[in-house]
């Protein structure tokens, strides 16, 4: 049996010196996570389709300090994505973290929503997390120091709900291509590839939500055990965590990060 080093726990959490790839850093949850790597000290890579905001969170995290940068890129484009990773390895050397913080859904009836709706939908949150996931594990590979991936799905990955037959979908799906992955990746490679699984957090799009006189919050509040909705900042614990040595032992889970409402 060997027994457990003071370096190890003393350095267990850290990601101090790693270089984080994140997508979606201009949403709620991404810019959160985006700015939590940098604090911890990593190197922070950040991506999403508007030039014109990733500039800015440039320019805010480099006022704190923070060592990143920027690519614009559509995860869902195979050559956007082949071109963010040669620019993110040309910047810092190699990716040793990846954040898939992206995001879409447009909640519509089945019989109103049209083929080309859904699949847009199943593109942006499922295949754009296989394409993603794919060409930075083989960049992890070639580096031959392993890695760690965290893919945010949702709750909704895990129950159904009227109007998301193209949300739901995708977010399964992007749950079981995170176990698959672990099974490609994880022994062999020393890729460790998990999910974690939110429930509703604060954003421009559902801000609404939050009122609670509104039968939408009412409603949610009685399979929420916690009391209460997320905010981006719930989520960084979990993420750092399984960025970090730490979570070496674990992959190929989804981990339930819904304030208790898939417990009920």
């Amino acid at each position: 049996m060997v027994p457990v080093k003071k370096d190890f726990v003393d350095n267990m959490f850290s990601v101090k010196g790693k270089v984080a790839l994140v997508t979606g850093a201009t949403g709620a949850l991404g810019k959160v996570l985006a700015k939590a790597y940098g604090y911890a000290g990593a190197k922070v890579i950040m991506t999403g389709r508007s030039e014109g905001k990733l500039k800015e969170l440039e320019d805010e995290f480099k006022a704190e300090n923070i060592d990143c940068c920027y690519v614009v890129a559509d995860p869902a484009k195979e050559e956007d994505v082949q071109e963010l990773i040669k620019a993110s390895v040309d910047k810092y050397g190699e990716i040793n973290i990846l954040a898939v913080c992206h995001g879409y859904n447009k909640p519509q009836n089945i019989l109103e929503q049209s083929v080309a709706d859904w699949q847009y939908i199943m593109d942006a949150d499922c295949k754009s997390v296989y394409i993603v996931c794919k060409y930075v594990a083989q960049q992890m590979v070639d580096q031959g120091k392993g890695g760690k991936m965290v893919v945010v799905t949702s709750q909704r990955s895990k129950r159904g709900m009227a109007g998301y037959t193209g949300y739901c979908t995708s977010k399964g799906g992007a749950d079981l291509m995170v176990s698959s992955m672990a099974c490609d990746l994880t022994a062999k490679y020393g890729i460790n590839v998990n999910s974690i699984c939110p429930t509703v957090f604060r954003s421009e799009l559902t801000e609404w939500m939050f009122d609670p006189e509104s039968a939408v919050y009412q409603n949610f509040m009685k399979r929420e055990p916690i009391g209460r909705l997320a905010e981006p900042d719930d989520f960084v614990g979990f993420a750092l965590f399984l960025s970090s040595d730490a979570s070496n032992f674990m992959t190929g889970g989804n981990y339930d990060c819904s304030g208790g409402y898939l417990t009920c």
